[in-house]
């Protein structure tokens, strides 16, 4: 069998990682990251934007790049939000592949070997969504979004398989940009052309990218090019992410067609309507009409996690489900509803150009 490292076709990789008070992460991460980078055939620079982190952050980095083995760069600037650390990180990449890596994820030790292997000889393509596994281990509020992903995304979840996602099926196909190999010019594209005008911490830093590149190439997805995603740990925190959930979902979507924009503000408007209506039937003693509604309620929340379960959810997640989609929702509703206050201008026109927007 030849040896990997005698081949002509090696590929340059840029690795960014966009970091924000992750200092418990990024030790394992990197550490991971070497061992992936180790079994590979790729000539690689990692780069970490500190996005004005309060913690340990700078401190870890320090210790970590003295014993990395690759050439590490540390970027620091003020708190922008994760759209503008990777902006920074990606503007520094000196090569033409970019890998988009979050500080939570760990990249499976074969992967990078997979992915070197395959770039040179995918003519198809110009980015690389990776296969993201939530991890096992992690407490039961980290397993709850499992749930929404089996429902919209089985037909892939449920026989991961090499796909290329388009235009076509961009929405019943698992994406994200926590672990994305793309060309750097068709990011740096991607971006301009969902660059925020105000408000960066708000605003999506990955549907509407993922969209606009897959409007100018299919983007493949393979198990192949694995890692695994550590979500929050702490109750708190998933409450928090929930809300950040809620507005970025407005800002992917408000604009994209009519249809969405009435189920956005559906979403908004739907939850006070029906707390007004019990309300109602509570002062008008219709108890009965009440516990109708309520029952009515109940099932439709028990419906997701059926069907995600059908299609091969994890059971603990469906129970993470089960427990938390309360509060889920009221933070998500409220993540909704700032998201209609500050995108506000998505819903009455789309920018068909950045209308001279720069960085």
């Amino acid at each position: 069998m030849p040896d990997l490292n005698d081949r002509d076709d090696r590929v340059a990789l840029s690795i960014v990682i966009p970091s924000y008070n992750s200092a418990a992460w990024l030790p394992s991460t990197l550490r991971e990251l070497d061992r992936s980078i180790q079994r590979s055939n790729l000539d690689v620079e990692v780069i970490v934007v500190d996005d004005g982190s309060t913690d340990d952050t700078l401190s870890v980095l320090e210790a970590a790049r003295s014993g990395f083995p690759y050439p590490l760069r540390v970027l620091k600037q003020e708190n922008k939000g994760r759209f503008l650390a990777r902006w920074a990180g990606v503007g520094a990449a000196r090569y033409e592949w970019v890998f988009i890596l979050d500080s939570r994820v760990l990249v499976h030790e074969g992967a990078l070997e997979y992915l070197g292997s395959a770039l040179p000889s995918d003519t198809v393509v110009e980015a690389w969504n990776g296969h993201v596994i939530t991890d096992p281990t992690a407490p039961l509020v980290g397993r709850f979004w499992e749930v929404p992903t089996f429902m919209f995304w089985a037909s892939y979840l449920g026989n991961p398989r090499p796909m290329l996602i388009t235009p076509e099926n961009f929405d019943r196909i698992p994406k994200g940009t926590g672990c994305f190999v793309v060309r750097k010019k068709l990011y740096v594209d991607a971006c301009l052309a969902a660059w925020p005008t105000e408000n960066a911490h708000l605003v999506s830093d990955d549907t509407k990218i993922l969209r606009y590149i897959v409007g100018k190439a299919p983007i493949r997805i393979d198990p192949g090019f694995s890692a695994t995603y550590r979500p929050r740990l702490t109750y708190k925190a998933f409450l928090t992410h929930s809300r950040m959930r809620g507005t970025l979902f407005v800002d992917s979507y408000a604009g994209t067609s009519v249809t969405r924009d009435i189920v956005l503000i559906l979403l908004v408007a739907l939850p006070p309507l029906l707390a007004s209506a019990m309300l109602m039937l509570v002062i008008l003693n219709l108890w009965a009409t009440l516990i109708l509604v309520v029952g009515a309620a109940s099932v439709c929340l028990l419906v997701p996690p059926a069907i995600a379960s059908v299609r091969g959810c994890p059971r603990r997640a469906s129970l993470s489900y089960l427990l938390f989609v309360v509060p889920f929702g009221v933070t998500f509703w409220a993540g909704l509803l700032r998201g209609l206050a500050v995108h506000r201008k998505s819903f009455q026109f789309r920018k068909q150009s950045t209308n001279g927007a720069q960085p």
